[in-house]
């Protein structure tokens, strides 16, 4: 590939840019059909792209080429057809490796920025194999960069244009795997922080009407993952389950918080509407944690690898301790109110870790839950889920999995699965003698009816 520059250089920036990607094309091919299957191009290679497709100056001497807006967009409806046309996906995968795998240099900026637009358009118009070889990016690549490719999304989709959020939903079926990695970047993007990170209620619908289609979305990624070697720390979760389980318990008082942000405790029908869309992702959350036990005992893994991680559930409980520190300095809502939300948060809390623990996804001992809920105020229902004797699995023995997305080995599973559907679930109240409960948010009720493997202590 070195040898082609000098051919290239005598071109406009758009020919040169679409002759480049017709040899790598053609050079990746041959790699894979002589055998050879390196994780990414060499270095002389990445260094073409990079001046003639990202731009980057060779030198700081050398004179700077830029693409026209039409030209841009020229550019991106070529990258869209290459990676339609070619019927190989290894060889797809390779190709936008060479073209996004960051590197570490001045070049990643502009890779990031010809990414999102390339994502977008490929959510615009359908091009299924570039929301899969973006899927394989987002699972490989630091976090920080991940939820830079999901805010321009959010922003092309659901902020600029608001009403192109049906185009934008429609990735679920064009490829759940984008669309499982998309709602982790997200819920990772969106933390509750500040006023600007809480999830636009358009996105909010988009992800609850997708779960309730299809509760096994949010496992693709963990279903198509080898078990093997430890998860990077840096990388996004392999579920959304962490993400979306905060987004339910921290909502109540997250979205009263600011005074910017209309507080959950008026009367207005979209409050209504948010309320009633968190209210029905925490029951989905809760559902899907229902349907694990099958899997993971199809898998021999039951007690042996959390999907909801420990130090996830520490953070978790840390911001909210946060969040009601800052609620109680502002004091934006009446103190029943107050109460009531705090008591609506700490319910979600209690029920996502009851059912979670029950289920097999959060292993971790009475102890451990103890000192990471110590600074909470008290709440009858968390406090039942604390008061159980130490977890107990069917595999003690054996060490806990962990998950490595860059494994080379057979995925333990494809995409769609059915598992034995759990059975619905009566829905008793239990709280104090007389729980706090809210208009808009009901008192969140105690799920009898489930085994668990411990009984609580009176």
């Amino acid at each position: 590939m070195g040898d082609i520059r000098q051919s290239l250089l005598p071109r406009d920036v758009l020919s040169a840019a679409k002759e480049l990607l017709y040899h790598l094309d053609i050079y990746i091919s041959n790699l894979v059909q002589s055998g050879r299957q390196p994780s990414q191009v060499d270095t002389k290679t990445l260094e073409l792209v990079e001046e003639f497709i990202l731009h980057a100056p060779k030198d700081r001497n050398a004179l700077t080429r830029r693409m026209s807006a039409l030209q841009e967009l020229q550019l991106l409806e070529i990258m869209c057809s290459c990676f339609q046309e070619q019927s190989r996906d290894t060889v797809r995968q390779l190709m936008f490796s060479a073209l996004f795998s960051l590197q570490g240099n001045q070049a990643d900026d502009s890779r990031m920025g010809l990414l999102g637009k390339l994502v977008s358009m490929a959510v615009a118009v359908g091009r299924v194999p570039i929301l899969e070889c973006a899927a394989t990016w987002l699972q490989r690549t630091h976090r920080v960069y991940c939820v830079r490719l999901a805010q321009v999304l959010v922003d092309d989709y659901c902020s600029m244009m608001p009403g192109s959020v049906p185009t934008l939903q429609n990735i679920h079926s064009a490829s759940p795997r984008f669309c499982c990695q998309f709602i982790t970047a997200v819920t990772t993007l969106y933390d509750f922080t500040s006023e600007e990170l809480i999830p636009p209620q358009d996105l909010l619908q988009m992800i609850v009407s997708w779960i309730q289609d299809d509760p096994h979305l949010v496992l693709v990624t963990f279903l198509n993952t080898p078990l093997s070697g430890s998860q990077p720390i840096s990388s996004l979760d392999v579920t959304p389950l962490g993400g979306l389980v905060r987004w339910c318990v921290k909502a109540p008082l997250g979205y009263g918080r600011d005074k910017k942000q209309t507080p959950v405790h008026s009367s207005s029908e979209s409050e209504q509407e948010v309320a009633g869309l968190f209210s029905a992702l925490h029951l989905s959350v809760l559902q899907v944690f229902m349907v694990l036990p099958n899997i993971l005992n199809e898998k021999g893994i039951f007690g042996r690898l959390a999907l909801l991680q420990m130090d996830s559930l520490a953070s978790l409980t840390s911001d909210l301790s946060r969040q009601l520190d800052q609620a109680d300095k502002h004091k934006h809502a009446s103190a029943a109110d107050m109460h009531a939300l705090t008591q609506l948060a700490l319910d979600r809390l209690a029920q996502a870790v009851q059912v979670a623990m029950a289920n097999g996804a959060l292993l971790c001992s009475r102890e451990d839950l103890r000192a990471i809920c110590s600074r909470l105020p008290h709440n009858n229902l968390l406090q039942l889920v604390l008061s159980g004797p130490v977890m107990y699995y069917n595999n003690v023995h054996t060490p806990p999995l962990a998950f490595s997305p860059h494994a080379s080995h057979s995925p333990i599973a494809s995409h769609p699965i059915h598992p034995t559907h759990a059975p619905h679930t009566p829905l008793a109240s239990h709280s104090s003698p007389h729980p706090a409960s809210h208009p808009q948010y009901p008192a969140q009720p105690f799920m009898t009816g489930m085994q668990f493997p411990f009984r609580p202590s009176h």
